[in-house]
């Protein structure tokens, strides 16, 4: 299941506008990416997009569940309603053959206001009575689709553990736990971890087990701790080696996340061979854990049958992906992202140069004042480039620009004292190494040989 293309009527700053996503034909990946100014619409998209799929993830949750509603403030200002229209592509599902596209409409309109909008929600209803249908009568081991929206608001204050007395017994439909209201909660996945660990090491030998009796047990003993090492692979829980191995391959030197009881509860992991409590790391690697770790969780608990549950198909929606991350991690996020992931439809909105540039067939707009331009052939693009075509961002500071243009032209005009005096008041100015003043002292040095 993927989102086609979505409409929004006089929602926010857009009147009328119609958005398409990848994949398409010239944009074969799933990967769609917003970028504009602050003000520009980019969250209000991402917003309606999880207003319609509320609607479809509460009926399949309930035959008559309701979603949430377009919010009365999102209704563009002069305007007596709003709309948004979605249309989903076809289904593919091994125990039927259905080649659609599902589209709704859901309106909302002023108290004491007349429109001719109105909500259409069949398709909708249609397609949470086949994913029921499936999952409830002709196949319990069915897939559920994820959706799920993470917001700006998503960083990570604390790493809770504790967990209540009862166990609570999970089910497919937990996966869409505040999926879509904007209050993804990452200490759920923590305490999630916690409660799925405990039962991971009742059932069998635990991480911090076998560490233990493989350096207690002489070296002779190497059959029996060969056998120990088989009984604590075979005994792990699907869901969190799902976790576990998304981490893994997100963040590369990250390993073994895991919870420690001594000298206190806490959860820890394996950052380049160094055991490192998790609350000890840099928010930005903090949030990556806790982002990944929870789109792993959530498709493992609605994927039950696949013997890879990050293989599951779903949409997720992240705004400013890169919230918190060092550009090192920002320039690698879409690669990392699908390659974790490879059957998700991504939807990301940012404000970095670097996520756009360094992956193939990404589909970028760009928003301006609730006007959207596609942007194309940005793969290769350096920072520098990015900033000014696609972001309408000068690359440094304007004043310092202009004065390094006045030395250019100095250059040029063959105006060497006049130069050389603005050379040497900007090198005072700038750090030593700037590339451009190395450029122009070298284009001074050819000038002072022509005129001798």
């Amino acid at each position: 299941m993927e989102i086609r293309k979505i409409r929004l009527s006089n929602v926010g700053r857009f009147t009328d506008l119609e958005v398409a996503f990848a994949p398409t034909e010239k944009h074969p990946s799933k990967v769609t990416v917003f970028v504009g100014n602050n003000g520009a619409g980019k969250t209000t998209i991402l917003k309606s997009i999880a207003t319609s799929f509320s609607w479809l993830v509460a009926r399949i949750r309930s035959e008559r569940g309701s979603g949430s509603p377009i919010a009365q403030d999102d209704i563009t200002n002069g305007t007596p309603s709003a709309s948004v229209t979605i249309d989903i592509s076809s289904i593919n599902h091994p125990a039927v053959h259905l080649s659609t596209i599902y589209s709704w409409t859901l309106a909302r309109t002023l108290r004491a206001r007349k429109s001719k909008v109105e909500s259409e929600l069949t398709n909708v209803t249609l397609l949470a009575d086949f994913f029921r249908f499936h999952l409830g009568l002709v196949d319990e081991s069915s897939s559920l689709p994820l959706i799920v929206f993470y917001p700006v608001e998503r960083s990570v204050k604390d790493v809770p553990l504790k967990v209540g007395k009862a166990e609570k017994e999970f089910d497919q439909f937990d996966g869409y736990e505040n999926a879509l209201n904007g209050g993804v909660d990452f200490g759920r996945f923590f305490q999630w971890f916690r409660e799925r660990e405990d039962s991971e090491n009742e059932r069998g030998i635990s991480f911090e087990a076998l560490k233990h009796w493989a350096a207690a047990l002489p070296d002779s003993e190497t059959k029996l701790i060969a056998e120990l090492r088989d009984m604590h692979i075979a005994s792990r829980d699907v869901q969190l080696t799902a976790v576990r191995l998304a981490i893994e391959v997100f963040m590369p030197g990250f390993n073994n996340l895991r919870v420690q009881r001594k000298p206190r509860l806490h959860m820890a992991i394996d950052k380049a061979g160094k055991t490192l409590i998790v609350s000890q790391l840099s928010q930005g690697e903090k949030s990556l854990l806790a982002l990944v770790g929870d789109i792993a969780r959530r498709l493992a608990i609605m994927n039950p049958s696949l013997d890879n549950p990050l293989h599951g198909k779903g949409i997720v929606l992240i705004d400013e992906v890169d919230l918190h991350l060092h550009p090192q991690w920002q320039r690698r996020l879409i690669r990392q992202l699908t390659q974790t992931f490879p059957h998700c439809q991504f939807i990301l909105t940012t404000h970095s140069p670097l996520v756009i540039s360094d992956t193939k067939d990404v589909l970028c707009y760009v928003l301006d004042d609730g006007e959207l331009e596609e942007q194309n052939g940005l793969y290769g693009l350096d920072a520098n480039q990015v900033l000014l075509s696609v972001m309408d961002t000068d690359v440094r500071n304007n004043e310092v620009q202009e004065r390094l243009d006045r030395l250019l032209e100095l250059l040029q005009d063959k105006k060497l004292k006049e130069a050389k005096e603005l050379f040497n008041e900007l090198s005072a100015d700038l750090p030593p190494g700037h590339i451009e003043l190395t450029k122009a002292s070298l284009l001074i040095r050819k000038l002072e040989l022509r005129i001798a």
